[in-house]
């Protein structure tokens, strides 16, 4: 079969593939809406209900330590009472699916990797926050927000050589033709790029994915290799193109900068309404280390909503990146087969219900994504 035959077939998704993707998408929105669901009453019980006063007590550790050792319970004992909802979310539901191939240990494995970085994260940025609020009590939003975005630029930099490996294995890609179109690509577009990487996706399960990452000396364009070994020449490539619209638009340096604003705006709403709300509830401060679920519910909120802001941000740089992606290649059939076939692998709904895609979607639907294409096509032919 020829690169072309191959185009031709994978233009429109199966119906059955998008029977499930329907179905996938339904059952996760349910099970993140009953784990946000468990978060929230927890968090409520422990703030209006008093309990965490109770519980805190007469506590005479300082605040630093107090407030650190508070967080380690209070995630412990969630991880307990979400434990099967996280199971069947994120082994059992994927495997049903086709999507993964994990086994038990290998996942457990994992996620209490992942655990382990998000809780030195976490207890981290607590601990500064309450030492802050000591140090800086009217302004220790500013400085924790400060901390946050210098965390979040290392981790960026250092995500493909330290982080990403834990999890996954990483290579440059090999030598061959698919080696040399990719590098001629890179010089038709103008674009430096720090090294093109193979990440091992077909260990865990069966997805395909692309990904600029890194920043500085560590930025590279990453391609799966579930990506590699299925999908055609001219597949690959417009992939590889939408990644190289990120990087000649500098999307991840805009994506940051937007980011960082989104976060001090939550910041300084947590702050203000943190603030206003701790004395009606019998809170003696903002240091006060009963108040913490009190802070995390607030800032849960804030973030949540502020977040809608930045999901239809990330649907315009990717679409600007589709659009750059065409203009470099000239291939809007294998654009399409490529956002074809990954949206079938990857059992992504093609059409999902246009307000799920406008509060959650950080990418254009497979429908916007093809629409661009065939429009750029047609354009085209009329020159």
């Amino acid at each position: 079969m020829t690169e072309s035959d191959n185009t031709r077939i994978h233009q429109k998704p199966d119906p059955e593939r998008q029977r499930q993707a329907g179905e996938y998408a339904r059952i996760r929105r349910y099970l993140g809406g009953s784990d946000l669901a468990l978060v929230a009453i927890t968090l409520a019980v422990l703030v209006f209900g008093g309990l965490s006063a109770r519980l805190v007590g007469d506590v005479s550790l300082p605040a630093v330590a107090a407030a650190v050792i508070y967080l380690i319970i209070l995630v412990a004992a969630y991880g307990l009472l979400s434990a099967p909802l996280g199971y069947y979310r994120g082994l059992v539901l994927p495997r049903r699916y086709g999507l993964s191939h994990q086994s038990f240990t290998d996942w457990l494995a994992d996620l209490l990797k992942a655990g382990a970085l998000a809780a030195v994260l976490a207890c981290g940025m607590v601990a500064a926050i309450y030492w802050l609020m000591t140090v800086l009590p009217d302004a220790w939003w500013l400085a924790a927000w400060g901390l946050v975005v210098l965390v979040s630029l290392v981790l960026s930099v250092l995500a493909p050589v330290i982080i990403i490996p834990i999890f996954f294995k990483m290579k440059p890609l090999a030598d061959g033709e698919l080696r040399q179109r990719l590098e001629r690509l890179a010089e038709r577009a103008g674009v430096a790029v720090g090294g093109i990487y193979d990440i091992e996706f077909s260990r865990k399960g069966t997805t395909a994915n692309a990904a600029m990452m890194g920043a500085g000396r560590t930025k590279r364009i990453v391609l799966s290799d579930t990506l590699l070994d299925q999908y055609s020449l001219p597949e690959i490539e417009v992939v590889m193109a939408h990644e190289m619209g990120h990087n000649r638009h500098r999307d991840m340096l805009r994506l940051f900068v937007f980011q960082a604003a989104i976060l001090l705006l939550v910041f300084y709403a947590t702050s203000r309404i943190f603030e206003v709300s701790i004395g009606p509830l019998g809170y003696s401060g903002p240091a006060d280390v009963a108040a913490l679920p009190l802070l995390i519910l607030i800032f849960g909120v804030t973030s949540m909503l502020l977040s809608l802001v930045a999901t239809g941000y990330g649907r315009r740089i990717e679409a600007a990146a589709d659009a750059y992606a065409l203009e470099l290649t000239g291939d809007p059939d294998s654009f399409i087969s490529a956002m074809t076939r990954l949206t079938d692998q990857n059992l992504a709904e093609a059409e999902p219900n246009r307000w799920l895609e406008i509060l959650f979607h950080d990418h254009p639907s497979y429908r916007s994504r093809v629409n661009m294409a065939r429009y750029y096509a047609a354009r085209r032919h009329e020159r």
